[in-house]
C-alpha cells in the first residue's frame, strides 16, 4: 500500500513539473521580445545601458539556445524589471 501512494505522489509530480518547464520556455521567448522591442523603440540609451542590455540579451539568447530556460528567465527578467523601472509604462 504504501509503494503505491509513493508511486503515485512520483507520478503526479512528474505530471505538474511538465508545464512549469513549458511556462520557463514561454517566459524566456516573451522576456527576450520585450528587451528587443525595448531596444528599437529606445533609440536615446546612453551607450552604457544599450551595452549592458545587449549583452544580457545575447547571454539569454545563448542560454535559450542552450535549453538552459530558467537561465535565461532569470537573465531576462532581471533586465525586464529594470526596464519598467526605467519605463514604467512599458509595464
Amino acid at each position: 500500500m504504501k509503494h503505491s501512494a509513493i508511486a503515485g505522489l512520483f507520478i503526479a509530480g512528474a505530471l505538474l513539473t511538465s508545464p512549469v518547464f513549458a511556462a520557463d520556455k514561454d517566459l524566456c521567448a516573451g522576456n527576450l521580445q520585450i528587451i528587443k522591442d525595448f531596444e528599437t523603440s529606445q533609440p536615446a540609451l546612453s551607450e552604457n545601458t544599450d551595452d549592458n542590455i545587449k549583452a544580457a540579451r545575447e547571454k539569454a539568447e545563448m542560454a535559450q539556445k542552450a535549453g538552459n530556460d530558467k537561465e535565461c528567465v532569470a537573465i531576462t527578467s532581471n533586465v525586464v524589471t529594470k526596464i519598467q523601472t526605467r519605463n514604467p509604462e512599458n509595464k
